[in-house]
């Protein structure tokens, strides 16, 4: 079966290169002019990954992404002609796997449609057993939950693999290129920003937790899960 792919872009020009580029790859391609329509068409046809535009009419695509993430963890693409790094942080606050910015050249648009489903697939296949506890934190990767003093907290797919894996190795110094390569996969195209704009929101939500644990930043190198082990 096909991989399904639901493109929300009010362009139409846009909308039908990447609808012909994407089916020539072997992709099944839905497509919606706007984001009340892509919203509508997502929940009917449960796709296997989003495309979806941010400047559309009748509802953006911060929101369709805020309202899919809050009920699905499918890969999300957002596609934007605003290059400034807040543009790009909203996206990543709204719970976005990735980013591209117009203009694109297609060849970059489906690299980045192939890394992020392969990673995708990837968590999928390796879920069984993820779940890490420590003093009032439990990172269940099973159920795709943060649990944080007993409560559960709403984290974003990418924040609970970034946790995960510098969880599953406690007082490991990992830097941002690592981090990059392993929970991004090593051909994402962004910056090491996108890593420090994800632990500083999930130093918001652990922050003064517990003082047996906690996000550290080292200078100059990078981050680590320290565990105290006196």
């Amino acid at each position: 079966m096909a991989v399904s792919v639901l493109l929300v872009e009010d362009d139409q020009n846009i909308s039908q290169l990447l609808q012909m580029y994407l089916e020539k790859e072997g992709y099944a391609v839905i497509s919606a002019s706007n984001g009340s329509q892509g919203l509508t068409k997502f929940r009917s046809i449960k796709p296997d990954l989003v495309l979806l535009d941010v400047m559309m009419p009748v509802m953006d695509g911060w929101a369709v992404c805020k309202a899919i993430r809050a009920e699905s963890q499918v890969p999300i693409i957002m596609l934007t002609a605003k290059g400034e790094t807040d543009d790009k942080v909203q996206g990543l606050k709204s719970g976005a796997d990735d980013y591209i910015t117009k203009p694109f050249e297609m060849r970059e648009v489906l690299a980045r449609v192939e890394a992020v489903l392969r990673r995708s697939s990837g968590v999928t296949a390796e879920k069984k057993a993820r779940r890490l506890v420590y003093d009032k934190l439990i990172i269940d990767m099973d159920a795709f939950e943060l649990i944080v003093d007993g409560k559960k907290v709403d984290a974003p797919p990418k924040e609970m693999e970034l946790l995960f894996y510098l969880a599953s190795s406690p007082n490991r110094v990992y830097t941002r290129n690592q981090l990059l390569d392993e929970v991004w996969g090593f051909d994402y195209f962004g910056d090491s920003r996108t890593v420090d704009v994800h632990v500083k929101r999930l130093r918001e939500k652990l922050e003064g937790v517990s003082p047996e644990w906690s996000l550290k930043t080292v200078w100059a190198v990078g981050y680590k899960f320290e565990v105290n082990t006196q």
